[in-house]
């Protein structure tokens, strides 16, 4: 095990420990560190881009605890109860997972392009409605397109995991609950849901914290833009660290957001050693 643990050491804990040090000083990520103490982290307080970036991260994260997790289960249960042609929709829901993130990003940046993306092919047969929207140019429709396309990649994901799950459960459960009278809705709610209960919560956990660090398709797509009307934390910290030269300021940044995501750990932590999940 000792050649894991030092990989580990120099790969997570080294740097780790090294940007609690940075975050505490002034250091533009080249030459000497200057100690500043707590200055960086009184910045953030202050600082009204950090406020509207992480509300961005808030949106982000309430969309994804909603419409992905509610595709899923829907997808998953439709799934659960077919038999044929289970493998090809597994397939066909998953592929998007797999492929690259630029891949993903280029593919919908140029189905969704103003001039000559799905608005002018409709356009072109009467349905002019899309035509000239810039879905990724529009401060009011950047970010949420931006988390369409993230929750396309997403969503299949959630799918496999949920289905996994509901495979697990017992299907005399499902025969009593018939026996009984309940529809399908009822299955659902009284049957699925409850014998899912510990995926779906590693599910929450897993959206709240990736809502957290998300970076990969803003930075991608728009960098951030219009106008800051998709800057997010991480983005946010990449500017902070690799544009403006504040790589202290960055590092702060980065131990904020951990410590964020540390609490959320340890909530979901207490809420399982109460037997939440089971």
């Amino acid at each position: 095990m000792l050649p894991l643990v030092a990989v580990n050491v120099l790969v997570i804990l080294g740097p780790a420990l090294a940007t609690v040090y940075y975050s505490f000083t002034d250091w533009s990520g080249l030459g000497a560190a200057e100690w500043v103490g707590f200055e960086n982290y009184r910045d953030i307080l202050s600082d009204g881009d950090f406020y509207g970036a992480l509300w961005h991260n808030v949106l982000w994260t309430v969309f994804f605890l909603t419409v992905p997790i509610a595709m899923g289960l829907l997808g998953a249960f439709l799934l659960s109860r077919i038999t044929r042609f289970q493998m090809f929709f597994r397939v066909a829901y998953f592929v998007p997972y797999v492929v690259a993130s630029v891949v993903n990003a280029a593919l919908w940046q140029n189905i969704l392009d103003p001039d000559r993306g799905v608005g002018s092919a409709l356009a072109g047969i009467g349905i002019p409605w899309l035509d000239g929207v810039s879905f990724f140019g529009d401060q009011n429709l950047a970010l949420p397109t931006v988390a369409f396309v993230d929750n396309w990649h997403w969503w299949g994901f959630v799918v496999l995991l949920f289905l996994t799950a509901m495979q697990s459960v017992d299907k005399e459960l499902y025969e009593a609950a018939k026996m009984d009278g309940a529809g399908r809705w009822q299955q659902f709610l009284n049957v699925t849901l409850p014998g899912i209960r510990p995926t779906l919560v590693f599910v929450v956990l897993m959206t709240i914290i990736s809502s957290l660090l998300v970076f990969d398709y803003i930075y991608i797509i728009t960098q951030g833009g219009p106008a800051g009307a998709t800057e997010v934390v991480a983005t946010l910290m990449y500017k902070e660290a690799f544009v403006r030269f504040e790589a202290g300021y960055a590092a702060a940044l980065g131990i904020g957001m951990s410590f964020m995501g540390g609490l959320i750990v340890l909530l979901f932590l207490y809420l399982r050693r109460k037997g939440w999940e089971i």
